[in-house]
Formats: structure tokens, C-alpha cells, sequence
């Protein structure tokens, strides 16, 4: 569970920051910011920069989520084993 809330945590930061910087470029440029296109903008750039930037943690994630996976199936077959036996 650790790296799930990892994980979210730096994602949720991503894409605060980024939306911080858009917005700033955008008010530096523009004066004014469209809300939509800011939060449009900082979404597309914080999903690209977490495929990049966040590797490391999204694979502690995956590794986890399948270790979880394959013990969640190993004991389901041992069940089903039992009842055959059964």
C-alpha cells in the first residue's frame, strides 16, 4: 500500500507544479489565464513528465500489485486443490 500512496503522492505534486507553471507562463504571457486550458495544458504535461520522471515508483508499484496478484492466486488454487481432495 506504501507505494500506491507513494506513487499518488508524486503525481498529485507533478501536476500541481505543473499547473503552477502554466498558469504563470500563461499570466506572464496572456495577463489573463483560461482555467480550462491551464488545467487542460497541465494535465497533458504532468502525465507525459510522470511517464518519464516517475518510472522508479510506478514499477515498485507494479511489482507489488503483482506479487499481491500471484499470491491472491496461488492461495485460490490451494483452496480449490482442497475441495477436490474433498
Amino acid at each position: 500500500m506504501k507505494e500506491f500512496a507513494v506513487y499518488t503522492a508524486l503525481r498529485i505534486l507533478l501536476f500541481l507544479a505543473s499547473l503552477g507553471v502554466v498558469s504563470g507562463l500563461w499570466l506572464l504571457v496572456a495577463g489573463e489565464a483560461n482555467l480550462l486550458g491551464v488545467f487542460v495544458i497541465a494535465f497533458v504535461l504532468s502525465g507525459i513528465g510522470s511517464y518519464f520522471l516517475l518510472n522508479g515508483p510506478r514499477e515498485a508499484l507494479a511489482r507489488r500489485v503483482d506479487a499481491r496478484a500471484r499470491a491472491a492466486g496461488q492461495r485460490f488454487e490451494e483452496r480449490k486443490a482442497r475441495e477436490d481432495v474433498d
